[in-house]
């Protein structure tokens, strides 16, 4: 393809880009598609010569779109966000343009010096602490998820630990499943992954049996390498209380690392910077996502540690091909280490356009729209007698259920089920669920970009009407069963 080619093909892949996000509505929520549809429409080899690109967009159309579930419409509440704007898909066309590959400062100067002054701008955007600046000594850098963020600081901890027969790890029922991946890929063993237990009302982790666990932990031999506390814990948004965490881990000398991955952005703003307690005295490593609701696209996440020493330590590999005059130095950042695959994408492109288009006003209004519409959300529902409601929704997810009076536990949740399949499958509204204290919950996940109080509105509404038919068709089979 001549660039000449590329500008009138890339012109209109702008275009069909920006008219899918306007007509995005026009599209069930979910794809409607049955396993193996998309595969089947498609040739079962690849052509033996090139073609036309607008066959390509033919088949997107065609085939592709149909299978796609639509994370940007407005009516998807299933999951966290996955944002995506205007100035962050740009950036990534920069950087797929480019081609930059990353691992080191000498492959691309301008890769690494860029990421790390947009990690710095996020760092002080979320009152993290100074020492966490790359120019100290500390640093941040752009991981592909907080999954691999989270590996690395794992790494990182036990290098610091000391690799023994036992080392452990400390999390909770409510930590996301990655942190007991992570242990898995470092070699830990499913015994020495350790729950903590958890508040029953709140969900957060107990200061008091973490504390027990690592004294009798320590006491038979074992060493305790990492505690991970949550901010915003995947199932109901719980948060861990961090500065006692990590108290106990400075008493025990144990690396303290913060999952932030989807509230972290929250402290942005002023009223929402709570969160952050304890974090700047405790907290050796931290991940949050900017590409979950910071309207930057994924894959972007940022992990930052407060000292790198033990990250680069762990994950510092050097064969002679890689070596070059400017790492010999000492006086650049060679991102290579602080990850774990070499190559790197110029990530950092489409989180500075992102944070030079909306600036720091526009990223806490986008935040504070969304909790804003979590909460009247939130209010509809408790306003309704036959729903309750999990009372703690500090950010954008709201997580309920249907009462079904005069059901039992397990038939009241197989109606809960059934309500929530006929909803995803209408293609109206996408929600997804998770289970609270053994009860099927309802999860709505507030914070896409195109997402305003009309669709917040409209789902409540969808909702009630489902539930209405649904309880009438059960009253009748009761009915009938007498």
């Amino acid at each position: 393809m001549s660039p000449e080619e590329f500008r009138e093909h890339g012109k209109r892949v702008i275009d069909w880009i920006a008219d899918y996000l306007a007509g995005i509505e026009s599209h069930p929520v979910r794809s409607q598609l049955k396993p193996g549809q998309v595969r089947a429409a498609l040739p079962p080899s690849p052509p033996e010569r090139g073609e036309p690109f607008d066959n390509v967009l033919a088949d997107l159309d065609r085939v592709l779109l149909p299978g796609v579930t639509h994370w940007q419409h407005p009516n998807f509440f299933a999951y966290f966000p996955a944002n995506a704007s205007g100035p962050a898909i740009l950036g990534d066309l920069l950087s797929a343009g480019l081609g930059v590959q990353g691992m080191l400062w000498a492959t691309s100067p301008a890769c690494t010096e860029l990421e790390t002054v947009v990690v710095d701008w996020l760092a002080e955007l979320l009152g993290l602490p100074e020492q966490w600046r790359t120019d100290a000594r500390g640093g941040g850098v752009i991981e592909d998820s907080a999954s691999s963020g989270s590996l690395a600081a794992l790494l990182a901890a036990l290098h610091r630990a000391g690799r023994g027969d036992r080392n452990t790890v400390y999390v909770s029922s409510q930590t996301h499943s990655s942190l007991e991946k992570a242990a898995k890929i470092a070699g830990i063993s499913a015994e020495g992954v350790r729950a903590v237990d958890v508040d029953p009302a709140t969900l957060a982790m107990r200061p008091e049996h973490l504390e027990a666990l690592l004294a009798q932990d320590s006491a038979d031999g074992a060493t305790p390498s990492m505690v991970c506390a949550t901010i915003g814990t995947t199932s109901t948004t719980a948060i861990d209380p961090v500065r006692r965490i990590g108290e106990i881990c400075r008493e025990f000398g144990v690396w303290l690392h913060v999952d932030a991955a989807y509230a972290g952005v929250a402290a942005v703003c002023d009223e929402l910077r709570w969160i952050n307690d304890g974090v700047a005295e405790y907290a050796d490593s931290y991940v949050t996502d900017p590409h979950k609701w910071l309207l930057t696209n994924f894959d972007c996440t940022v992990l930052w540690v407060a000292d790198r020493a033990p990250l680069i330590e762990a994950l510092s590999v050097v064969p002679e091909y890689l070596r070059n005059a400017a790492s010999e130095t000492g006086e650049v950042i060679d991102y290579r280490d602080w990850q774990i695959p070499l190559g790197r994408r110029f990530r950092a492109l489409k989180l500075w356009a992102v944070l030079r288009w909306y600036g720091a006003a526009g990223l806490r209004e986008h935040i504070r729209d969304g909790v804003a519409l979590a909460a009247e959300f939130a209010a509809m529902v408790r306003a309704d007698e036959e729903f309750t409601l999990l009372p703690h929704h500090p950010f954008g997810l709201v997580c309920f259920r249907p009462l079904w009076r005069g059901l039992s536990d397990d038939v009241a949740d197989e109606a809960t089920g059934a309500m929530l399949q006929r909803l995803n499958d209408s293609g109206d509204l996408y929600l997804s669920h998770t289970r609270v204290g053994g009860r099927m919950l309802l999860r709505m996940a507030i914070g896409a970009p195109l997402t305003g109080r009309d669709h917040v509105h409209a789902a409540w509404r969808r909702i009630l009407a489902e539930h209405r038919e649904l309880r009438a068709e059960l009253t009748a089979a009761s009915r009938m069963c007498r």
